[in-house]
């Protein structure tokens, strides 16, 4: 796997956020993605690509189809899209069509920097992932990979479940 490219696009989501201690909010901050990247000890050195930090709940049609083309008219055959969770069925939606690769949406429930946070484990989880070679989009929660049109989330719960 580290002859493969692969590319990480970051769309801001519950991932990128962390704790401002001064005005007590959640704030976008990318510098923690790179410490993410580098607490995973991955052997292997992805393309970090930042498109936008938004919430998910805060994405339009127009950000769909940024997502869309920078993953289309991306030289990897292995994308990890960084991804709020309360959209991240309607974004894979929107890349279903993308042949030949292999695109993995993965996020956080808790922020990076909160002591329980789920995020670390998730994005460690889709560097394992991406290694294999069936192409499609997939979204990875909570330890589990699902074929995009399979999932949702359940909000009740906290995570992502298999569509019944």
């Amino acid at each position: 796997m580290g002859v493969a490219l692969i590319e990480i696009l970051i769309t801001g989501g519950t991932i990128a956020k962390s704790y401002d201690e001064i005005s007590g909010e959640l704030i976008f901050d990318e510098e923690h993605l790179k410490k993410m990247i580098l607490q995973s000890r991955v052997n292997f050195k992805p393309k970090i690509t930042k498109l936008f930090l938004k919430d998910s709940l805060d994405m339009d049609e127009d950000d769909r189809q940024m997502i869309y083309e920078a993953v289309n008219s991306s030289s990897s055959k292995k994308i990890i899209i960084l991804h709020g969770t309360d959209t991240m069925v309607q974004t894979a939606s929107k890349l279903s069509t993308i042949t030949g690769k292999r695109i993995i949406l993965t996020g956080a429930m808790i922020p990076y920097a909160f002591k329980n946070s789920d995020a670390l484990f998730n994005l460690g989880s889709a560097f394992g992932a991406i290694g294999t070679n069936e192409s499609g989009v997939f979204i990875l929660m909570n330890g589990t990979t699902f074929k995009w049109d399979e999932v949702k989330k359940d909000k009740k719960l906290g995570e992502f479940v298999k569509k019944i």
